[in-house]
């Protein structure tokens, strides 16, 4: 019997070929955190990507923009009013018609003579504020609002939801111009506009994805084993929930500095001779036939600002939120 067993050689197997059937091949990925998970999926994603780097840049500027000349924000130089953009290299007759040699502005100057370069750096600074504070409301008055008013339910939540009702059922035009009657225009007045109002998405948001959560068995355990509610809220649910908020506070941004860039646009934002988008847009429109390039830069600047936050919500989005991940 020993005599009928051959020898197994490597020529005895053939591998399949493709020309008949395609090889089937298991793939093994290694595992890795959600975080590194979310940043690959970010990263992949060309439209954040575009829209983060135009927000840097743009950042970038409204830092150091207004300091690259000698010029502020309200100098006033009458003799150079009216002149159309010029860099080196570059040269234009309406300078030298007024004699200016050595003279340069890179996005010329409004009908008072100020630099338009320094102007719209600084009224990107206030759209960009505009920005920090809408984040801030929604993630700490929205966000808290919404979880308390979530997680407790019943009359609690009867009672802030009511509130809700009657807070949106004002129209902001209307509290920012009512606010403008008691306090001057300002940082102050639009401030506190988007304080009184502009959380109240953030916390249907909020309220919603903790109604789903607050009875699930992580919950129950906490709650079995002592924990407060102020533990339960902030260590247990938040975690799970934050991704979205965040998404959501992103996604307001465009609209407040929208806001902000509108009552600027009719009268009723940044006092003069301090400079927002809105304002110069407004000062611009009102001789835009005759001088079109006053009203070029600003309104660049603002459309890739609302552009580049909506391109940056919307990968975010996609990063951060699990129901996205492919199988």
């Amino acid at each position: 019997m020993a005599n009928q067993i051959q020898s197994i050689t490597g020529g005895d197997f053939e591998l399949a070929g493709n020309s008949e059937r395609r090889v089937q091949i298991d793939h093994t990925y290694t595992s890795q955190s959600y975080g590194r998970d979310a940043f690959l999926r970010f990263k992949a994603n060309k439209g954040a990507v575009v829209g983060l780097v135009i927000i840097i840049f743009i950042s970038l500027f409204a830092a150091f923009g207004p300091m690259m000349n000698e010029h502020t924000y309200k100098s006033i130089n009458i003799k150079h009013k009216s002149l159309p953009p010029r860099i080196a290299g570059m040269e234009s007759k309406v300078y030298e018609q007024k004699g200016l040699t050595d003279v340069y502005y890179i996005f010329g100057t409004d009908t008072l003579g100020r630099d338009l370069w320094t102007r719209t750096w600084e009224g990107t600074r206030i759209s960009l504020y505009i920005a920090v504070i809408a984040v801030a409301v929604d993630m700490i008055i929205g966000m808290c609002y919404g979880l308390v008013s979530g997680y407790f339910g019943r009359s609690v939540d009867n009672v802030m939801q009511r509130i809700i009702e009657v807070l949106s059922g004002i129209p902001n035009l209307v509290i920012v111009t009512l606010l403008i009657v008691v306090l001057k225009p300002g940082f102050v007045t639009i401030t506190l506009a988007l304080m009184i109002t502009g959380w109240i998405g953030m916390s249907r948001i909020a309220r919603a994805q903790i109604l789903k959560l607050k009875e699930q068995e992580f919950v129950l355990a906490s709650r079995t084993l002592g924990a407060s509610h102020g533990r339960i809220i902030f260590r247990d649910i938040l975690p799970n929930i934050f991704g979205q908020l965040i998404i959501m506070s992103m996604f307001s941004v465009p609209s407040a500095i929208f806001t902000e860039a509108f009552l600027a646009f009719i009268g009723l934002g940044i006092p003069q001779p301090m400079a927002s988008l809105g304002s110069l847009i407004s000062e611009s429109f009102k001789s835009m036939t005759i001088y079109p390039y006053m009203i070029v830069a600003p309104v660049v600047v603002l459309a890739l600002l609302m552009l580049s936050f909506n391109l940056l919500a919307d990968g975010l989005r996609d990063a951060l939120d699990p129901k996205m991940k492919e199988g």
